[in-house]
């Protein structure tokens, strides 16, 4: 069985290991425009000098209108794109691959952030600098502010603003871009049954259901076809009628020949439901899609090398970290020491430290 510390190759990308860092918002853009700043650079900066094989960063939208906040970054336009490339080449420098992580969060966008800004919760009003939100079907996600139905064409829209967003990406340098089709957001509520009532092309059973989500793939390796391709999937929503693990494996296996490289398996978020959120509890959703020989990453409270080994033991084919990471930035170094492994991913200047 391969080691967390060992290489992955993913489309001509090799990764120097299999201990990767998950994309989290971070809600601070300053400037309200897309474009990262200051915090953006140190913070992954930190996370691609300490060892890690793959840094995606954060929820980046695909449009204005998707992001989940007014703080959120962006990747629909070129300055976006051009901010983002010192970010990059830094990551380089520090022997990580670095993706990006391309969404819209449909009815979950227009939302007050989790923590710094905009003090309160829920939607933000249009009059106080939100927007209208948009979705598969008309109505609340979460209690938020009621979303429109996305017209087919609209839709298709939407397709085209992530397949201009991965071009730009790629032109900022990343090695990676990863399809959000999890956590609630646009795609994911395409995907489910819970949300999605359409009776057009877009709905109905899964295959109808997931016909975005595969748009936006195929379109993604039309525009690059040497592009690593990630998608996010919420694995399951936790929830009697809604998207089960077995929908999850069929979505990947549809997913990888769409043109996708690798699924993570995620879960959740779209209605409130009773989680059992313990150490590892999405891995069991990885297992099942790599049941399917897709290739897969799984997250969820992964916080000892020893518990992201057992996982790539199990099949699966590496861990992502979240808040584990945000602890700890040379967490990948850290494990690896401790599991004995002899890595030359320590900086030098950090090397008295280990």
């Amino acid at each position: 069985m391969p080691s967390i510390t060992d290489p992955l190759t993913i489309r001509g990308l090799t990764l120097r290991n299999r201990i990767w860092v998950a994309p989290m918002c971070m809600y601070s853009v300053e400037t309200l425009d897309g474009v990262p700043g200051a915090w953006h650079r140190t913070h992954y900066g930190a996370l691609a000098t300490g060892g890690t094989g793959l840094l995606t960063v954060e929820a980046s939208a695909v449009v204005p209108e998707g992001r989940i906040s007014r703080q959120d970054a962006g990747i629909w336009d070129d300055v976006q794109r051009d901010a983002w490339r010192p970010i990059v080449d830094f990551a380089h420098e520090r022997g990580a691959a670095i993706g990006i992580q391309l969404a819209h969060a449909g009815a979950k966008a227009s939302t007050r952030p989790a923590f710094g800004h905009d003090a309160g919760t829920g939607s933000l009003p249009v009059a106080d600098g939100g927007w209208q939100t948009v979705s598969s079907a008309a109505g609340s996600v979460m209690g938020l502010a009621d979303a429109r139905a996305l017209s087919v064409d609209e839709a298709r829209d939407v397709v085209d603003a992530f397949i201009a967003a991965a071009v730009r990406a790629a032109d900022a340098g990343f090695d990676l871009v990863e399809v959000h089709g999890a956590h609630g957001y646009l795609l994911h509520q395409f995907l489910s049954p819970l949300w999605n009532t359409r009776d057009d092309e877009l709905g109905g059973d899964l295959a109808g259901r997931a016909t975005l989500l595969l748009e936006v793939v195929r379109g993604i390796r039309a525009a690059l076809p040497d592009m690593p391709i990630m998608v996010r999937l919420s694995a399951t929503d936790w929830t009697e009628g809604g998207l089960t693990e077995d929908d999850a494996a069929t979505i990947a296996a549809w997913a990888q020949d769409a043109g996708a490289d690798l699924v993570d398996a995620s879960s959740g978020g779209l209605v409130r439901a009773a989680i059992p959120v313990g150490p590892g509890y999405q891995a069991h959703l990885a297992q099942r899609i790599a049941a399917v020989d897709v290739p897969t990453s799984a997250v969820g409270i992964i916080e000892t090398g020893e518990q992201a080994q057992a996982i790539v033991d199990s099949g699966v084919d590496a861990v992502r970290v979240g808040r584990a990471a945000l602890r700890d930035p040379h967490l990948p170094i850290r494990w690896a020491r401790e599991l004995g492994a002899d890595v030359d991913w320590v900086p030098p200047q950090y090397e008295r430290a280990y």
